[in-house]
């Protein structure tokens, strides 16, 4: 399914219809100002979709609308496709989530740890906790990202050839090999850290299914869900499709384009990046999180069990900690306060710390390129948010659709 239309009278839904117009006003303001290309958003509750709307164009230059058929690069929103393969693996069991991962990947058996120094003199000590599955599911094994410029391993990463990329011609198994030969930031489940863990996860997935990571998404998540316009590539026919990625001009912010990332998505990748390296559109993703909010299941097809998505979406950080106390910040515009982190989601754990009007229990995540969703069990509420602007902290683009949201719900 590639349309998507308002499938219940949104009254009958709980929401006023002129408030959640305020959506399209909003957001709307933010095309009229030139500061993003186009959007398009999705309302859905009780499984039922309440509100769509579309502003703006998926390439400016070329006066392409934002269309329901879009193609978006979805990048992190990758990361919770990924923990979803991952836990249909250890359903199956084929891993215990305190399995050291080594078992699989050996690369990773004598890890070391940072302890002082700098870029190009790091002491290390070995580490005394080896990196189990539930520390990659959760972003606390250790790793990074190149890009973080928040400590001397980040250049580490950006001098091995991972900054916003990886090394051309490495697939996943050689990047794995190379993260591995790096430091860790700090003793596995000691801190969080936003890192290429999701990636590795993925690489895990490969080792204990003994397929790519591509082919084990398209036999076992992607094709069961009917989400078939989801892939880590773009096929030649679909690429008038694809949104064009824009960034804010220094000084404006006024969206500007930018092809840095060039057509990688336009071709297979060499390295099949679980952590960001999927594109998809509205539609897609859309029954993704119906299967989240359904709780393992859409359409008659089960991919988890109840028990399983209820222990992906509870807080795992030690002491169910708040991530903003026992996490390294992602981006300081990006405050995490009421929050923890699951296996693949940011989980909400307290509203009023958070400052927000969503219900605890909410869990969530978004993308690089400004994209988001958010699953609201308590309200049977699940929210989308596309468009293309990096980086996701130029506006608060997911606190204002919140907002907005919550405010149409009487």
């Amino acid at each position: 399914m590639t349309e998507l239309t308002v499938e219940a009278d949104p009254a009958e839904l709980g929401f006023d219809p002129g408030r959640l117009a305020r959506i399209d006003h909003r957001l709307g303001r933010y095309v009229d100002e030139g500061l993003l290309p186009g959007w398009l958003t999705v309302v859905t509750r009780h499984g039922r979709i309440a509100h769509v709307a579309r502003r703006g164009y998926r390439d400016v230059e070329a006066g392409l609308p934002v269309a329901d058929d879009t193609r978006w690069r979805i990048f992190s929103m990758t990361k919770p496709v990924t923990s979803v393969a991952a836990m249909m693996l250890f359903e199956r069991g084929e891993f215990a989530l305190t399995d050291p991962i080594h078992h699989w990947l050996p690369e990773y058996a004598d890890m070391r740890v940072f302890v002082k120094g700098s870029s190009t003199q790091p002491v290390t000590v070995p580490a005394t906790e080896p990196i189990r599955v539930w520390h990659l599911l959760t972003h606390t094994a250790g790793l990074t990202y190149g890009f973080h410029y928040a400590h001397p391993v980040d250049a580490l990463y950006r001098e091995a050839g991972f900054d916003s990329s990886v090394p051309p011609g490495k697939d996943l198994a050689a990047c794995s090999e190379l993260w591995a030969d790096l430091p860790l930031v700090f003793e596995p489940g000691t801190e969080w850290n936003y890192s290429v863990a999701s990636d590795v996860l993925g690489r895990l997935v490969e080792v204990v299914s003994g397929q790519p990571l591509d082919e084990f998404f398209a036999e076992h998540i992607l094709g069961p869900l009917g989400m078939t316009e989801t892939g880590f590539h773009v096929d030649p026919a679909d690429h008038d499709r694809l949104a064009a990625l824009y960034v804010p001009e220094p000084g404006t912010r006024r969206a500007v384009r930018n092809d840095a990332f060039g057509d990688a998505i336009k071709q297979r990748p060499d390295c099949l990046q679980g952590g960001a390296g999927l594109a998809s559109t509205a539609a897609d993703y859309h029954r993704f999180t119906q299967f989240l909010l359904r709780r393992g299941e859409l359409d008659g097809v089960r991919l988890l069990s109840p028990r399983t998505v209820g222990l992906m979406t509870r807080n795992h950080l030690p002491g169910d900690a708040d991530l903003e106390r026992f996490g390294r910040p992602l981006f300081a515009e990006m405050p995490f306060d009421g929050h923890g982190f699951g296996l693949g989601f940011s989980v909400l754990r307290d509203p009023v710390k958070a400052r927000t009007l969503s219900s605890a229990g909410e869990y969530a995540w978004g993308g690089a390129a400004s994209t988001a969703f958010w699953v609201d069990p308590a309200e049977e509420l699940t929210v989308l948010l596309f468009t293309q602007l990096l980086p996701s902290s130029t506006h608060p683009l997911r606190e204002q659709l919140r907002q907005l949201v919550y405010q149409a719900l009487v």
